[in-house]
Formats: C-alpha cells, structure tokens, sequence
C-alpha cells in the first residue's frame, strides 16, 4: 500500500535522524582513536622567544588533536562533581558509566594503589590522589574486567617518547568505555619515568586508553597524570628492548603484550 504523504515525511525524518546518529558515531569513534605520534624536543633559535616547542603527542589518529571537542568541559568544573559523558560506543557491551562521586565529599576513599599483570608479571602503580575523576574511573574498569586479557597495543621507543600505551579491548587503538571525562592534574605536568598517564583524543576526552612511561619523555602537559609505577618498572622496559614489530620508533610490540588484569585498593 502507498505511503501518505505524512508517512513518507516521518520516514525521510527518521532516516535523516539515523544518518546524524551514524555521523555523531562516527566522529566519537574517530576522536576516540588514541594513537601515539612520536616526537622529539625542537629547540627553536630565537633571539626573543628562545621557546623550545613539542611535537610529541598522544592524541587521535596520527597527528595532534586541534583544542576543539564535543564535550562540555564546564561540567564538572563548576561543581567539582566527576562527571562522566557518554562518547561512541562501549569496546565492552554494557559497561554502564562510574558513580558520579564529588571528591571533597567522599563517602568512601577512593584506591589509593593498582596492580597491573602484564604477561603474567604484577606492575605496582600508586594512584595519585590529585586525580580523583580518573582513579574512579579506573576502579570502575577494573572491578568490571573490562582491562582482562586486553592488549598493550603501542610502543614508541624514540629518544624523546618512551611508553607503552594499554587499555583498548579492541586492540585497535580507537575503542573506548563509551563514555569521557575531563583533564585532571595537568597543571605543570611532567612525564619522567613511571608515570602513568591518560591517552586521549584531545582536550577532555579520556577514556579508559592510558600510557606507562619506561624513560623520560617529552610531551606537553596534556595528559592526566594518575599514578606512579613504584614496582615493575622492568617489565615495561623489557617489553621496550624488545622493541616493535615494524622495526620502527613507534608501533606495536614485537612480542605481544597482554594486560592479564587490573585490580585497585
């Protein structure tokens, strides 16, 4: 039977509605594609500046991320509450989002510790109590399995950028928990050795993706600092030595790594 004019005109509605939602998909899953873009330092000669300038990056697809997001940075700022947005789809069906929780006025202490088991080896991190919004996040993953048996998909061994990026069930570098949340504890941030710190594809717009230094590295203040590696530091740079499957300064491992397991307490 023909459709009434009125039905075709709700049908066209809702085809346009679906291409939006596959557009706004797309885009969440492109900005959600956390990837590492070695760098090194560039000292820029100048007789006024003098400034030195970072390349080095970890942010979507294979170059720096521009400042401008989706999200509404002024969520959670102006209250303080950790405020967790959906963003693309969930790599683990289900997942759900953490409790909100407002970290002046904790009912409970957020993890204070996290073990990682890579390759069977445990990797001790002390969380970062400057963090909150992130260290809750993690114990949500955590406590869900969401990191079980995940690989660290990444390793850049240049002079300048030295980590190994995990927490994608993908494997790909572009999933994500279907939800983002913003920077933290970037004011002055430095990346020497053992620092644990989120990917991101841009500004506020964390996911479950994050980074363990095994040297120094170079990168500007972007990326939330959440923890410290206080044993196990050896694990990673064993995994570095090895070096990566393409030969290259930045690619996956050329053994492959696995994220046994995260536990916090």
């Amino acid at each position: 039977m023909a459709q009434s004019a009125k039905q075709r005109r709700r049908e066209l509605a809702r085809q346009h509605h679906d291409r939006q939602q596959e557009r706004r998909a797309a885009e969440a899953a492109r900005r959600r594609k956390l990837g590492l873009v070695v760098g090194g330092v560039i000292v820029v000669v100048a007789l006024v500046m003098g400034t030195l300038l970072v390349s080095g990056a970890l942010g979507g697809d294979d170059d720096p991320v521009a400042a401008g997001s989706d999200s509404d940075p002024s969520a959670d700022t102006a209250t303080g509450v950790c405020d967790y947005r959906a963003a693309g789809e969930s790599a683990v069906p289900n997942l759900g989002t953490p409790p909100a929780i407002d970290p002046a006025a904790l009912a409970t202490p957020l993890p204070t510790t996290a073990t990682l088991t890579i390759n069977g080896a445990p990797v001790t991190v002390t969380l970062d109590a400057g963090a909150p919004c992130t260290v809750n996040s993690m114990a949500f993953l955590a406590a869900a399995g969401y990191y079980n048996a995940t690989s660290c998909h990444r390793l850049t061994t240049s002079a300048s950028l030295k980590v190994l990026q995990c927490g994608d069930p993908t494997g790909s570098g572009s999933g994500g928990p279907g939800y983002e949340y913003d920077n933290e504890n970037t004011d002055g941030a430095t990346y020497p050795a053992g620092t644990v710190a989120m990917a991101n594809g841009g500004p506020n717009t964390n996911g479950s993706q994050f980074f363990l230094v095994y040297g120094d590295s170079q990168l500007p203040p972007d990326y939330t600092v959440f923890g410290q590696i206080t044993a196990g530091l050896d694990v990673i740079t064993g995994i570095a030595d090895a070096g990566t499957d393409n030969g290259s300064e930045d690619g996956a491992p050329i053994t492959p790594v696995t994220l046994d397991s995260v536990a916090t307490a």
